[in-house]
């Protein structure tokens, strides 16, 4: 979501820039800036819209025209790299340069907003406004998210209590509730204590709302049609007899959907300079698939010339999953890529301390470019031209930008100086212009991975060896014998969705750098039968975050005006 800290020096919260930008009404951005028709906007007041399902079917038949374009990063650390706030900065600076430019962001969720990270709304001069409604309710599309989750969970329990006709093995339940906030004491819970009338114990457990199979779901669908079908092939768990139990089985997924109905139409914002952004769906990266909608992304390459999107965390976990999934899925076609490092970031992956990062240190800049050199050549396996955008600091010396401007020469890759955050659109138009050439020059040759055909435990790694420099996988015996009875039932021909920690390549989340040679740990596998894909879960990853010692939540507040503060 949003991986950046304000840059070192600055004066100004990024709530105090967003309170000043000058909002159009949303209906002129949608007419002016993309020809929506005013019947197909649906307004949500007056700077908040989705677009109407009778405009999007019919324009989604047609072919795409725009040129996409992926923004992704380097391993993200506490330094703050800059992903979001260089996708919307970008954005703009496409749209100065006379490119007719929509920008495509996940919608962001109330976990990180309130723990470590903040909101996802970009920074500085560069965001998507109104800031603080983008960041907490927004559309209400997590919360109808949730009550589909929930709704699921509820008809498995009921039907267990009235008489169990499926014969669900209640040992075996793998549907697990949902909550779109950081709270480690939901992870493993027990319900239906209390006596008789409350149903029958078992063990249970939450998940954060971003990690739910419906989250992932509603981003992949492409139609009503799509999402009741994907709904409906859930399976929630299992029979005595080892038969999978789906949710069509409960006959859940039309009440599903209709929940749903509404949070499947995309989202439309602006930026602080009066762009068009498609705000869409909010998987996190390292444990979904990390990517806005693809009815939202769709829509976009059918009426801009250029779409910007990013994908989550490092290019090993966002940047893989939207090549191999989102794209997998829906036929899409990058045309180019801009992968997002700062100067603080690389040298903490050259070694140097939180507390250090403001002294000059090429030396360390040099050696932490080995992380960003591993991302680039990652991305040349998938056949995408990228170029690197230096999210600039106050801090940041002539020196440390020198070192990265000559590493990536040495590579024959572009290193582009982006002020955005300062300046908004106008200090990423070097940026844009290098972006420009790359996608026009058409060099892209898009290439998957891996294909449909190996089998799962080869897909993963592949994953492994390929991009995270792993030596090979520890499959756990558990999930080896999963991973057959998944190919057994049909389903070895999905894609894998891999769950692991984002701040490094391994699953050890203090091995910084581009570490090489270990072993990856896989402890689980997930079947998410709807969304068309098998989680692997690596190391110690949660799928449901915790709080931090002193979490973001202190220092939000109300006015007696009722103005929101706090919100980062």
């Amino acid at each position: 979501m949003n991986e950046v800290a304000s840059p070192a020096g600055a004066v100004e919260t990024d709530w105090e820039i967003a309170s000043r930008a000058h909002l159009e009404p949303i209906a002129a951005i949608a007419t002016g800036r993309l020809g929506i028709p005013e019947q197909a906007i649906e307004l949500y007041g007056r700077t908040k819209a989705k677009i109407g399902m009778d405009f999007v079917r019919p324009m989604l038949a047609t072919a795409a025209r725009a040129k996409l374009v992926l923004v992704t990063a380097i391993s993200p650390t506490p330094a703050g790299e800059g992903k979001t706030t260089t996708t919307v900065g970008l954005g703009d600076a496409l749209n100065r340069l006379g490119r007719r430019t929509a920008i495509c962001l996940r919608e962001p969720s109330l976990g990180p907003c309130f723990g470590v990270k903040g909101g996802a709304a970009g920074g500085g001069h560069s965001q998507v406004v109104p800031m603080d409604e983008i960041n907490l309710h927004f559309t209400g599309d997590f919360h109808a998210i949730g009550a589909a989750n929930n709704l699921l969970a509820a008809m498995i329990d009921n039907h267990i209590y009235w008489g169990n006709a499926l014969g669900i093995d209640q040992r075996r339940i793998t549907w697990r509730r949902c909550v779109d906030m950081n709270d480690r004491a939901l992870r493993q819970i027990v319900t239906s204590l209390g006596g008789a009338a409350n149903g029958y114990p078992r063990e249970d457990g939450f998940d954060i709302t971003v990690a739910s199979e419906v989250m992932a779901i509603l981003c992949l669908a492409t139609s009503f049609d799509d999402l009741q079908r994907r709904l409906s092939n859930i399976i929630v768990g299992w029979t005595h007899v080892r038969r999978p139990v789906r949710a069509q089985d409960l006959k859940a997924a039309g009440a599903m959907a209709a929940l749903l109905r509404d949070a499947l139409k995309p989202n439309l914002v602006q930026t602080m300079e009066n762009n068009p952004a498609f705000v869409h769906g909010g998987p996190f990266a390292n444990i979904a698939h990390g990517c806005n909608s693809a009815i939202a992304t769709a829509l976009a390459l059918r009426l801009a010339d250029y779409v910007v999107t990013e994908a989550g965390f490092g290019a090993d976990l966002g940047a893989e999953k939207f090549f191999d999934i989102k794209c997998r899925k829906i036929g899409l076609r990058p045309d180019a890529a801009v992968i997002v490092a700062s100067i603080r970031a690389l040298k903490m992956h050259g070694g140097v301390a939180k507390s250090g990062l403001g002294m000059e240190n090429p030396e360390a800049v040099t050696m932490g470019f080995a992380n960003l050199r591993r991302h680039l050549e990652n991305l040349a396996q998938f056949g995408v031209p990228a170029v690197v955008a230096i999210n600039r600091f106050d801090s940041d010396t002539e020196a440390e930008i020198a070192s990265v401007e000559n590493e990536c020469e040495k590579l024959g890759v572009q290193a582009i100086l982006c002020e955005h955050w300062a300046k908004g659109g106008a200090g990423a138009e070097d940026l844009a212009r290098a972006v420009i050439g790359m996608a026009s020059a058409g060099a892209a040759d898009f290439q998957l991975l891996y294909p449909d055909e190996l089998p799962l435990a080869e897909k993963i790694e592949i994953i492994a060896t390929r991009l995270y420099g792993a030596r090979g996988i520890e499959l756990a015996k558990a999930a080896a014998r999963r991973l057959e009875e998944f190919e057994e039932m049909g389903f070895g021909h999905f894609p894998v969705c891999m769950a692991k920690t984002q701040y490094s390549f391994s699953a050890d989340p203090e091995l910084r750098g581009a570490p090489s040679g270990f072993v990856l740990p896989v402890r689980e596998v997930r079947l998410s039968a709807g969304a068309e894909f098998v989680v692997a879960v690596c190391g110690d990853i949660m799928t449901m975050p915790g709080l931090p010692r002193v979490p973001a939540a202190v220092t939000v507040a109300v006015s007696p005006e009722g103005q929101i503060s706090g919100l980062s």
